[in-house]
This record gives C-alpha cells, sequence and structure tokens, in this order.
C-alpha cells in the first residue's frame, strides 16, 4: 500500500469532515481518519524530535525536546481518547 499524495489525503479528509458534517459516518470512517490524521502529525513530530536527539550525540537539550514531544503526543492521545490521569499530588 502506497502513501497518499497530498492530493489524495486532502481529498480524503475532505470526505471525512463531510462525513462527519452530515451524520453520514455510519462507520465511524471519518472519525478515524480525521483523528489518525491528528495524532500522526504529533507522532512526526516525536520521530523528527528522535532523529535530531540521535545525531546530536544525545545532547541534554534535544533529549529535553524529545521528552517534551513524547509527552504532547500522549496528551493530544489522551485528550482524543476522553481520559484522564489521576493526579499525583507532587
Amino acid at each position: 500500500m502506497g502513501k497518499p499524495t497530498d492530493q489524495e489525503l486532502e481529498v480524503a479528509l475532505n470526505e471525512a469532515r463531510r462525513l462527519r458534517e452530515t451524520g453520514e459516518d455510519s462507520h465511524f470512517l471519518g472519525k478515524a481518519l480525521l483523528n489518525f490524521h491528528y495524532q500522526n502529525a504529533f507522532l512526526l513530530d516525536v520521530l523528527h524530535a528522535a532523529e535530531r536527539y540521535l545525531h546530536s550525540g544525545l545532547a541534554e537539550q534535544e533529549h529535553t525536546r524529545l521528552q517534551r514531544a513524547i509527552n504532547k503526543a500522549r496528551e493530544i492521545d489522551d485528550y482524543t481518547a476522553h481520559r484522564q490521569h489521576e493526579s499525583l499530588g507532587l
């Protein structure tokens, strides 16, 4: 399976939005595509941060950026899944 072109992805995302907005998304394909597309952007940030970290010789600043990207991806996943973590009170 090949990766869709930018144009193909835009067409698919527009159709996903239309399905959601019109209530025709009975199999949740639109919802799934929109959610995966949203989360993918944050996961790509993690990938790029990991690459920079590894190429930097494991620099502390790049480690911090990687950790922040990971934390943001987790937050987005929790947000879209409507999950909340209990505070540890620390």
